[in-house]
């Protein structure tokens, strides 16, 4: 007797066969191909890039440049004469659906430039999709954590200069204070925040991007305070 397949089962025949073929993957791999691809950035190797990457990927990197895979090869090359450095992936989270695997993790960076060191944060999340039995990157997208730069030496004598009332528009005004071993700054309404001192006439609050000079205009004499936000400046002028 000759036997036939019912539709309903070759159709699960053919979604078995598939599953089979396709080559599921875990976080441990994910992280291991990642951690291959930032051990090749230092040496300026760049063939886990054209192994991990696929030919029609976007990349965005932490310096808001979009690259295409040509673009983000042209851009693997080796650290300069007295340079070194190492990159270690570290807390790893991933989510992982048939053929598309997103993994989000951190890059702790240390460079060294003629002994001395340097360190950076970033954090990185990548989409893999698996295409003619390969698993790649089709998307990924950096990002640099902010650092707080080191602290200035706190000058308990010229911070009296800073002091006063600064207006920003009628009724929007704030007030910059000492208590003799720091300076604060602190908006109408709002809660006091600590003025950390980087430079002359320059200062950062904790945490916060950006910085807040003390403008001087003729003679010397402070005229206003600018809150400076990626090189855009909020002025506000000295009433008192």
């Amino acid at each position: 007797m000759k036997r036939t397949v019912s539709g309903g089962l070759a159709l699960s025949l053919i979604v078995a066969l598939g599953c089979a073929q396709r080559q599921n993957i875990t976080q441990q791999e994910l992280v291991s191909r990642t951690q291959e691809i930032m051990d090749a950035i230092a040496p300026g190797n760049p063939e886990p890039w054209k192994k991990y990457f696929a030919d029609d990927a976007i990349y965005f990197d932490e310096k808001g440049r979009a690259m295409d895979k040509a673009a983000l090869l042209k851009d693997v090359s080796p650290l300069p004469n007295g340079y070194s450095g190492s990159i270690r992936v570290l807390g790893a989270n991933s989510r992982i659906l048939d053929d598309t695997a997103i993994l989000s993790y951190d890059l702790d960076e240390t460079e060294d430039v003629f002994g001395q060191q340097l360190h950076a944060r970033y954090h990185g999340t990548d989409t893999w999709v698996h295409r003619k039995g390969e698993w790649q990157i089709i998307a990924g997208q950096m990002l640099r954590y902010y650092e707080d730069p080191s602290p200035g030496k706190w000058d308990g004598v010229k911070s009296k200069q800073y002091e006063g009332t600064y207006k920003l528009a009628p009724g929007v005004t704030l007030e910059v204070t000492s208590d003799g071993k720091g300076l604060f700054l602190q908006r109408t309404g709002r809660e006091r925040k600590s003025l950390i001192p980087e430079a002359t006439d320059i200062f950062f609050r904790q945490g916060v991007e950006g910085r807040i000079l003390f403008r001087r205009g003729v003679g010397g004499q402070l005229d206003a305070l600018i809150d400076r936000r990626n090189n855009e400046d909020i002025v506000w002028r000295r009433v008192k």
